[in-house]
Parts: C-alpha cells; structure tokens; sequence
C-alpha cells in the first residue's frame, strides 16, 4: 500500500510539473489570440522591447504560454553587439524581464 501511496504522489507531482512547464505557442495559435485580442500586436511589443534598446535590431521573438500566461520573448541584439533578452507580458506589453544575454 505504502508503494501505491508513493507511486500516486509521484504521478501527482509529474503531472503538476508537466502543467507548469512551458509551452512554445504555434503561429496559428498566436494569430488567433492576437485576433481575440488576448495578446498585444506583434509589432507593438517589438516596440517595446525596441524602446528598451533604441538602436537594437530583433534577433528572434517567440511566443509561449508560462504557468498560466502568454510571455513574448525578444532576443535583441544593441548598437555595441552586446545580446539582451527581453520578456514581455504578451497581454499587456509590460516588461517581465530585461537582461543581458551571457
């Protein structure tokens, strides 16, 4: 009984853990979220992160769900090459996250 008990917990916490991890959001999916208006446009929150690092070209941007919410991430690259990834609360454009990539 004390093996099913450990086993049951085991399989509990799994499963909370595979909930909690994040999930890369496909490009279907965001256009339609961007259409319902659950997220900021594309181009805004490049703005943002842009205003961040005047200068700065994008690198990549990708847009995953994180433990409940839509987080758009932007790897840029600013005008002295240094690397900066910024996170961005994709439903509101607030900035989560702004540090230098190593």
């Amino acid at each position: 009984m004390k093996t099913l008990t450990i086993l049951i917990g085991s399989l509990a916490l799994l499963t909370t853990l595979a909930v909690q991890a994040e999930d890369d959001v496909r490009i279907d999916q965001a256009v339609k979220l961007q259409q319902e208006g659950v997220i900021q446009p594309f181009e805004q929150l490049n703005g943002v992160a842009l205003a961040a690092h005047p200068g700065a070209q994008i690198d990549e941007t990708e847009l995953e769900q994180e433990h409940g919410r839509y987080v758009y991430k932007v790897e840029l690259r600013d005008a002295q090459g240094k690397k900066w990834d910024v996170e961005l609360d994709a439903s509101n454009g607030a900035v989560l996250s702004n540090r230098e990539d190593d």
